[in-house]
């Protein structure tokens, strides 16, 4: 075997990127412990795992309960050996005007998203830091530095994400400590949740174009846990567009949000009456369904991007990224007040 294998524990691995990653430290010769809601669908990862010659452990846990999280990574430990490698991934959303999602929806994509990822760094380190060595990769998105309309909730728990793992990194930097964290922020990609998402405007739902596989985010994540010491990695041209964009111009972005946010995230097929989501407990529970990794969206998702090169250059990416900034704060003072304000 060409590399060392590890104990990798993987939330939200019952379907999308989760599942993805998943099978793609498996392929590496990991021991994956695989921690979702879903009986079904872990079942199912579990299955595509041992079938493919590879070690997976299936553990049912809400990452909302720090109590069941801190289960699941004790057990990992019971039956798999010491963890190496923890991959915060589990979410959950509600695709709706801000006004029209109630508080105890909010709180619970907090919950999942955001709180939940905390939970799942706080065993995990509790672990690793006494051992002094060990990798906690947070799967964000672009959507961690950019809201979008209809995602409000999912966009700050991203950004909370974003924030609280920088905090994070500079104590275990303060420590010396031979523990990382490390984000790998995400484009639009074809999973299951525009199926299983909560969803209350009139049409079904669609990632922002353009739309990727989940497997380049699962290579991605992969990635980031052999080399960790990078703060995070951008993935997909959308995503480091999207970026550098906001860091330019955010309030023309806003207002192209506001016109185009909308329709690019709606399908023009009205949404099924009786459609159910996974916001309170997961619907392959309800009707006994594998999810899998895929969306419906094969035909219009690219399996490959310019991810190795932007991942691997990042600091080429942000000078120039800093040349235009300053050339944008340049033109910026040359141009009447009322066309500058953003």
């Amino acid at each position: 075997m060409s590399h060392s294998p590890r104990i990798v524990v993987v939330t939200g691995a019952s379907g999308g990127v989760g599942r993805a990653a998943a099978r793609a430290f498996a392929a590496r010769g990991d021991r994956v412990a695989l921690v979702a809601r879903g009986r079904t669908g872990l079942d199912a990862a579990a299955d595509e795992i041992r079938r493919a010659g590879g070690t997976a452990l299936a553990l049912e846990a809400d990452v909302a309960d720090p109590h069941a999280v801190e289960a699941a990574a004790a057990q990992a430990e019971r039956e798999l050996g010491p963890i190496d490698v923890w991959v915060n991934d589990a979410f959950t959303t509600v695709f709706a005007e801000f006004t029209g999602i109630e508080p105890d929806e909010f709180r619970r994509v907090t919950e999942v998203c955001y709180l939940g990822y905390v939970y799942g760094t706080q065993s995990a380190l509790r672990r690793m830091l006494p051992r002094g060595h060990g990798v906690v990769v947070q799967v964000g998105s672009a959507l961690a530095y950019r809201g979008i309309p209809l995602q409000s909730a999912y966009c700050g728990a991203k950004h909370a994400v974003q924030g609280w793992n920088e905090a994070v990194r500079c104590e275990l930097l303060h420590r010396h400590s031979g523990v990382s964290v490390t984000m790998v922020q995400l484009p639009a990609l074809n999973t299951p949740q525009f199926d299983w998402s909560l969803n209350r405007m009139p049409h079904r739902t669609q990632p922002v174009p353009p739309i990727y596989q989940p497997e380049l985010a699962a290579r991605a994540v992969v990635y980031a846990a052999g080399h960790p010491r990078r703060r995070e990695y951008w993935v997909g041209a959308s995503t480091v567009g999207t970026l550098l964009a906001n860091a330019v111009a955010p309030g023309l972005l806003d207002r192209c949000l506001a016109r185009t946010g909308y329709d690019s995230q709606m399908t023009d097929e009205p949404k099924p009456p009786g459609s159910r989501d996974n916001l309170w407990q997961p619907l392959d529970g309800i009707d006994g369904r594998d999810f899998g990794a895929h969306g419906r969206f094969d035909e219009q998702a690219a399996s490959h991007a310019a991810q190795p090169w932007a991942s691997h250059h990042h600091a080429t990416l942000a000078s120039a990224g800093v040349a235009v900034v300053a050339a944008a704060m340049a033109v910026r003072h040359r141009l009447p007040q009322r066309w500058a304000t953003s």
